[in-house]
């Protein structure tokens, strides 16, 4: 088993795992197709409605061209949004202003597919945000109305926010006011040079056609200035308005994003702009250019969006894994050629098997050095993934006796002490109780990832290669272990109080002063505790001194 643990020294499946990636399984789960590890041409990656089979057979481009999204031929409008474009619209009577408002980008795309959308952000044609911010706040008082939340948050370059922002609420929604503009980029910085511009130009300098939609708020109608968003929308591609090589110097993260929306939306990659984000200019950019933190955004994203599988599988059909994922330029031992596909399997093997547990409540951050110094994400997540990831030969040493029909109880499980007095039948409360109290929160991640480590006959690395994953035995194996662990009453052993206390046990002992024999001590008695789950003080007290006082003779 050991050995085993060791050949997956990258340990590629804890790459992948985010917060919001398992913290949001908390509900049952329909029936969801699986996916298959990539094929070798992104343009047959699945497309809505169309799902690799296990035979790896792909879908055409042509195919997926003739897929036809229903797009809405214009944007109804809910009460709250009718309620506060009217506002806007005072805004500009009250003040005899010649100002035009748009709508752009998520909430336009998101209201002709039909979805709802509270991410707001208003295109101002002549003047800055926080000035038209200014006169809605005043007109707002004239009638007796209060604005809320009013502030402009400034330009910050250095972390890619180019144009200052105003904000304020309005009706229990934040909305964003921001000026058209246009951009012109310096070659060696992803910081552009900003200007007032058109609307068109403004479509333009967008990331994506269907990002590029506006919706005029004094027409009340759909501007499609690009030409082609609606077009592309409702056939499921995602193209950059600009050649896209062009639009990826400019702003390297966009293939993060164009990625990103290919994901979520199920649309397919534009050939050409496969072809740009996978060059050696654009992925030197990227490592030059962006962030690590906005990588890490995007990513994030990405792995908590409904198509994480589908998202890392476009990173790694275009050669972008180990810019995105970068590891230490020391790592030991060296990084395989299959390591990318195995990650990719792993999650896509993970992802499953959380849809088919369904009702299990996941938690889990993210992995140690490279969601550390490659992502740049909170420094805390290192450390439960370690946590869990040295609970995992102990989960594999339990699995058979908490799934066994019978008493079996565990093999030795190195629990770091010796254990005093521990009843045989006791033995898999006692030890299941010490590794949940390890991990706390975390210990259904553990034993996730522990199922799907669990020995089979199959070759590991290949067989998750080539999707042989044995998911519903994996699921079984799940559920039995959780739901023995539940049933020894271990779900939240974490929050257990202890019945003996530090000065208890100082009393005890004879003790002045606490140090490593009261530490000690406390771990004795928490053994005991969980091997008496219905134990009073009374009787904990009187072990500890029968104990002391065996062990002192014996002295």
């Amino acid at each position: 088993m050991r050995a085993f643990l060791n050949t997956v020294k990258l340990d590629p499946l804890r790459l992948f795992f985010s917060p919001r990636l398992l913290n949001r399984r908390k509900t049952n789960f329909v029936s969801l197709p699986s996916f298959s590890y990539p094929s070798k041409t992104l343009n047959q990656i699945q497309t809505p409605g169309v799902f690799y089979c296990k035979e790896m057979t792909t879908v055409s481009s042509e195919a997926a061209a003739r897929a036809v999204i229903e797009v809405k031929d214009k944007i109804e409008l809910n009460e709250v949004e009718k309620q506060i474009f009217d506002r806007l619209v005072n805004t500009l009577r009250h003040f005899n202003l010649n100002t035009e408002l748009r709508v752009a980008g998520g909430w336009v795309r998101d209201k002709l597919l039909g979805k709802e959308c509270y991410d707001i952000d208003i295109a101002i044609d002549n003047m800055l945000g926080s000035e038209f911010v200014d006169k809605v706040r005043e007109y707002l008082l004239s009638t007796g109305e209060e604005a809320h939340g009013v502030g402009v948050i400034p330009r910050n370059p250095d972390q890619s926010k180019h144009l200052e922002t105003a904000r304020m609420r309005l009706l229990d929604l934040w909305i964003d006011f921001v000026n058209l503009r246009s951009e012109d980029y310096s070659e060696n910085s992803r910081i552009p040079t900003m200007t007032f511009g058109t609307a068109k130009e403004d479509a333009y300098r967008r990331d994506l056609t269907i990002n590029s939609l506006f919706y005029n708020i004094n027409t009340g109608s759909v501007e499609d200035l690009t030409g082609r968003g609606i077009e592309d929308l409702k056939s499921g591609k995602i193209v950059t308005p600009l050649p896209p090589k062009e639009t990826f110097l400019d702003d390297p993260l966009r293939v993060l994003r164009a990625i990103r929306f290919g994901a979520r939306f199920g649309f397919v990659l534009e050939e050409e702009l496969t072809k740009a984000a996978a060059c050696d200019d654009v992925k030197n950019a990227l490592k030059a250019k962006i962030s690590k933190e906005r990588i890490g955004t995007e990513i994030d994203l990405m792995i908590s969006g409904n198509q994480p599988v589908k998202a890392m599988t476009y990173i790694a059909d275009l050669t972008l894994f180990w810019v995105v994922f970068n590891l230490h330029p020391k790592v030991e031992p060296t990084v395989s050629e299959e390591c990318q596909g195995l990650c990719v399997a792993y999650l896509d093997a993970a992802w499953n098997l959380i849809h088919l547990i369904g009702g299990s409540s996941f938690t889990v951050p993210v992995v140690n050095y490279i969601f550390r110094d490659s992502l740049k994400q909170k420094a805390s997540d290192p450390e439960t993934v370690i946590k869990i990831h040295r609970s995992l030969e102990k989960f594999l040493t339990l699995i058979p006796s908490l799934t066994s029909n019978d008493d079996t109880q565990p093999a030795e499980v190195d629990m770091g002490m010796e254990l005093f007095d521990v009843p045989i039948t006791s033995k898999l409360r006692v030890a299941t109780g010490f590794l949940l109290r390890e991990v706390k929160e975390f210990w259904r991640v553990g034993l996730l990832i522990s199922t799907m480590l669990y020995p089979s006959d199959m070759d590991s690395t290949q067989d998750f290669l080539e999707k042989k994953f044995e998911l519903d035995r994996r699921k079984d194996l799940f559920k039995a272990a959780e739901d023995a662990i539940v049933n020894l009453g271990l779900e939240k052993v974490w929050d257990l109080k202890p019945l003996v206390n530090g000065k208890d046990i100082m009393t005890v002992l004879q003790l002045k002063s606490g140090g490593p024999v009261v530490k000690e001590w406390q771990q004795k008695l928490s053994a005991w505790q969980f091997a008496h789950p219905a134990g009073t003080v009374e009787e904990c007290l009187d072990w500890m001194k029968e104990t002391h006082l065996k062990r002192a003779k014996m002295e």
